[in-house]
Order: C-alpha cells, then structure tokens, then sequence
C-alpha cells in the first residue's frame, strides 16, 4: 500500500500562487492590485446604490394643504419603501477583499528575502497593503452587523419608527400601534441663540425667491434653510405658507396630514359657527398668530404644540425647550386625578339642620343615591365624589365628576341640579343659594383646587444632558438649579403665592388654550403650577412640573370652531377618543409638556442673564405711523 504525502493548507497556497504566476502575459502583482482595486470600487457602488428620495416637488401652495403635494424627504420611509443597499454583496467582497490581502502577505512571506532586495516588487506589495488598509477602515465590518437589525432601519433618518410587540390572535390588545419619533429641531429659537443674529448663511440659493413653496418647503426639511429665516429670505405672507407646507408634511409623517387646512392664515371665519356657541352681538373677530413648537418627545411619541399669542419670543423660547427636552430623555407625564368639580350652595334653617345634612352626604349608602341621580343626566359624567363644607346655615357641596373629552362644565351644572332635587326630597326645607358657590372653584385662584385638584391633576417629568443644558440652553446646571430655588420656590414663598410656585406656567397655558378653543378664563386655575429642578448624581438636569387643576376638553365649547378644531388635529385630539376621556387627558398631557418646556427655556435665559436682550432684539418694533 502506498501513501501519498500530506497536502497542507501552505502547500495549497504555493499551488494556487505558482498557478497565478504561470499564466501568460500576466504579472500578479498588477493582478492583485486590480483585485483590490475592483473590490474598493464595487464596495462604493453597492453602498450608493439604495436611491434617493429627495426629490424636489415642482410647486405647492398653502391653499392646496386640502391635497398637499407631499415632499418626499419630509415623509419617513422603512426599508420596505425604497431600493436598501445590498448587504449580502458588501459582506461577500469582504471575503474576497480579505482573502486577496492574506494571499499577498502570504506570498510575500514565501520569498520574504528575495522581496526586500527587489525594491520594485517590494512596492507593489505596498501598495496593495496600503489600498487593503483603506478599504478595511472605509467598509470592512459593515455587513457583519446583524443583517436583520441593519434591514429593518429606515434610510430617512428625518423619523424613527417604533413598533410595539404584535398581538397574538388570542389576545384583546388592539391592533399593533406605529409610534412615530421626530428628531429634535434642527434650528434653536431665534430669541436665545446668538447665531440667528447672524444673516442668513450664503449656500441658501440666490434664487430662492424664485423657487415654488414646496421647493424651499423642501430645503427648510432638509436643514438647508433655517425655519426662522423665512421672514428674512421671503416676504411673511409667503413664509407664512411656506412653514404650512413644511409643518403639515411633519404631521403627515404622524398621520395627521392636512390639519392645517382648517386653520386660516388669510382674514375668513365662517360666523355660523359662532351663532348660538361662542359669543353674541358680534362684530368681528381678533386674529391672534398661532406658532408651531415641537416636535418634543410626550411618553414616547413626538408631538407638536400649537400655541396663539402675541408675545414675541414666547414660542421661540417653549421651542428651545422642546428641544433640549428630546434631546434628553423626553417628557414623561402622568394623571394623578381626573374629574370636573361643582360646589352648589345650599340653605338651611338653622346650623343644626345644616350639619345634619352634610351627615347624610358622608354616609356611603346615600352617596350611592347622589351617584343614581346625578349619572342619570348624562352619557359620560360619572360621579366620583361629594364633600360637604358647612359654614353656619349654608352647606357647600363639592362634587367631582369624570366628564369624558368635555371640559364637563355644563355637564357637571347639570347633573348637581339633580342632586339638589333628590336632597330635597329628603330635607323639604333645603334651599338653593347658588349653583356654584365657589368651591368649586371656578375661574379665581384658590387653595382648594391647588390642594385637592380640579381638572386633570398632571405630573410631569424629564432629565436633560448636562451637555444640553451647555450647547441648547447656554447655561450650567448648577446655575439654573439655583435659579430655580431662589426664584421659583423662596421668592414664590415670600410673595405668598398660591399655585404659583413657577416662572411662567400661565404664559403656555393660555397660549395653548386659545390654540385649542379652551376657556381662556380657566387659565387661573389650570396654570398652577410648582416647577422642580434637581442636579441629578451623573451632573445632568431633572426638572418636573405638577400641575393639579388642568381644565381641558376635546368636544364642546370652542373646539367646535374650524380653526380651533384644526390645532387639536395637528396634536391628534380632535374629537372624541377611542375610549371617553383618551384625548381630553392626552391634551391635558400635551399643555404640562407645552409648560414644561417654556419653564425650562426661561429659567436658562434667567440664569445666564440673556432674558432682556432677546426680548429687547426680536420682540420692539418702530410705531406703526
């Protein structure tokens, strides 16, 4: 029996090497180069190869938001949208790439002295060592990534797209829920970062004035013309309709696309809506600005927060806000308490009749009677609570009641003028005083409703960077967390306020509420407001806002009206929700964030001494003449 001898990996090598060499008219080391240099060029045209989608659309116009021409880059993509890299080629010209740079070294080590002393071939090898090196820091290890993960990323990266786990079949979760996560905004407000001093940067197109709307709504998209500058570079009434373009795009990318078309930017308002609602002897209306912040990271979702007003500066800054907050950690809000209150006053002959009947009120059995009555007016009210108060003959009774997405006012009114009739039936000498008598309390700052709530009772929270409180908000943490305490808490303290223990609170609050059609008037008490800044262990800055008394609904009063209606769209509270109370609490949400953020941005320029001058610089105008 014979053996043959063993052929050995090296062996191999010297086979496949001799064989290369062996071929006519054909130098390896011009051969390997080219291998390389084939490898490096097709490794760039596979990773260019997924397209593109910024084309620019030919026109557009703030009338057309009805049928908006979508700008392609504004809307977010997944891999299943457009052509993806070919990541199964890249990973197979790594192979090739690494098997031609060991072959090299192995060549090289075959005949290593016979190398060194031929300074041609020795720079051959060079280079090719050298173009390898460039490929491995340019491209290797990329389609070693988990190929699923790499896949699944969108190419847009303008949204990032977050899914919940799919329900199972057996299951009563509703359908899986796409959460859509906006970054945050590219351009700091005008009011505190000194760059928008600066005139606008010389890669904007000369033409500009020239292009369609949707053509620079698609630059500001893509950051290549700042937000703020559209004034500068177009005449307001354009930049108005360029920013509609623009903004409506970003609410379309969260499903909310075209609610901004019932929001006028040109003198209408259809008065039928008014009649017999909103207000009477009419004779005009006052158009207020409404400004658009955001987008801010709410419980995990981007939203954007339309605000009314003519203080300058004021969206600006609450956009700064916004902005250091997504850049952290995101807003995190939760509801401690949710229920409208009503106070009725009631009579009684004498003291003694009166405390017999708050007795009666506090018993649970006939509470349960009060709750009969009072849920029988209504769909949606529920009764919650009813606390009497007695102050000699007159017993003030404080009912609290879940009113669904209303405010729940007229409901409440309503549902105590049944409870007062099912308590005369049991004391006959019970008399009506006033239907509110105060404790409720409605429209006037009071202890109670800072106490034990009125509205929605909202907590909110979020940690920022302490590299975002340097570079956003051009301040330190240190110094805003000072700030805060002497301003907000012992300055508050010594003024003896109540609910007031903020820098700000009722500015967004109002802002929103004029946004969203909620009684301006509930302002007093919905802004209270304790805004909290701690230095957390790692240097970085938490800071919450509790807010007790949040009086919001999303059907009834002013929601109704178009204009109105169209910014609850643009939050994505429109209407009634899905389960009663879902978008009242959510808007409810979305004002805590609203202040949250204009907190923030207004404490930082207080801290670094920046609050006049920018008032100063963008909020004077020359007399009108």
């Amino acid at each position: 029996m014979t053996f043959s001898e063993p052929t050995t990996i090296g062996m191999r090598i010297d086979a496949v090497i001799a064989s290369l060499e062996s071929l006519p008219h054909t130098n390896p080391e011009i051969l390997y180069a080219s291998l390389i240099g084939a490898s490096l060029m097709f490794s760039f045209l596979v990773l260019n190869s997924g397209g593109s989608s910024m084309a620019l659309p030919d026109g557009g116009d703030a009338d057309s938001l009805n049928k908006p021409k979508k700008i392609s880059n504004a809307k977010p993509v997944s891999s299943s949208d457009e052509p993806q890299p070919k990541w199964h080629i890249l990973r197979l010209t790594n192979y090739v790439v690494t098997f031609g740079f060991l072959l090299s070294v192995l060549k090289f080590a075959s005949n290593a002295t016979t190398y060194l002393d031929d300074s041609t071939s020795l720079l051959q090898f060079l280079i090719i060592w050298s173009i390898s090196m460039c490929y491995f820091f340019g491209f290797f290890g990329i389609s070693f990534i988990e190929l699923d993960e790499l896949e699944s990323e969108p190419q847009n990266h303008q949204h990032q797209m977050l899914r919940k786990p799919m329900p199972t079949e057996e299951s009563a979760e509703p359908p899986v829920k796409v959460v859509k996560m906006h970054p945050p905004a590219s351009s700091a407000p005008v009011c505190t970062d000194p760059t928008s001093f600066q005139k606008p940067s010389p890669s904007i197109p000369s033409n500009i004035k020239e292009l369609s709307n949707g053509e620079i709504a698609s630059l500001v998209l893509q950051d290549k013309v700042k937000d703020h500058q559209l004034e500068k570079l177009l005449d307001p009434h354009r930049a108005v309709e360029v920013r509609r373009l623009k903004v409506d795009n970003q609410l379309d990318s969260l499903g909310r696309g075209g609610a901004l078309a019932e929001l006028p930017h040109k003198h209408d308002l259809d008065y039928k809506r008014v009649l017999g609602a909103n207000c009477e002897i009419v004779v005009g209306y006052i158009p207020i600005p409404v400004g658009m912040a955001g987008p801010i990271t709410l419980n995990g979702e981007s939203v954007y927060i339309p605000m009314a007003t003519t203080e300058g500066c004021l969206v600006a800054s609450t956009n700064r806000g916004c902005k250091a907050i997504t850049q952290g950690s995101g807003a995190v809000s939760s509801i401690l308490r949710d229920g409208i209150t009503r106070a009725p006053c009631v009579r009684l002959p004498s003291a003694k009749e009166a405390s017999e009947v708050f007795l009666w009120i506090e018993r649970p059995e006939n509470f349960q009677k009060l709750k009969e009555v009072f849920e029988s007016t209504t769909s949606f009210g529920k009764l919650l609570e009813a606390r009497p108060s007695v102050a000699g003959k007159n017993v003030y009774i404080r009912l609290r009641c879940f009113a669904g997405d209303a405010m729940g006012m007229n409901m409440i009114s309503k549902g105590s003028l049944a409870v007062i009739e099912c308590l005369r039936q049991v004391f006959p000498n019970i008399s009506l005083v006033a239907l509110s008598g105060n404790m409720c309390t409605d429209k006037k700052a009071a202890a109670i409703n800072w106490i034990e709530g009125r509205g929605k009772s909202v907590v909110i929270e979020a940690t920022i960077p302490k590299g975002v409180v340097r570079s956003t908000l051009k301040t330190s943490v240190p110094a805003i967390v000072e700030a805060n305490v002497n301003k907000n808490l012992i300055g508050s303290a010594m003024a003896g306020v109540v609910g007031g223990f903020n820098a700000h609170a009722s500015n967004n609050v109002t802002a929103v509420f004029l946004a969203t059609g909620q009684d301006p008037a509930q302002n007093v008490e919905s802004a209270n407001c304790i805004t909290l800044m701690e230095e957390t262990p790692e240097g970085d800055l938490w800071i919450s806002c509790t807010m007790p008394s949040i009086e919001v609904g999303t059907v009834g009063g002013g929601t109704g009206l178009p204009a109105q209606a169209a910014c609850l769209k643009a939050i994505g509270v429109k209407g009634g929700g899905e389960n009663p109370g879902d978008n009242a609490k959510q808007l409810a949400h979305v004002v805590a964030a609203a202040t949250m953020a204009g907190e923030l941005s207004l404490m930082a320029a207080l801290a670094s001494n920046s609050l006049v001058a920018a008032h100063m610089t963008h909020n004077r105008k020359p007399a009108s003449k």
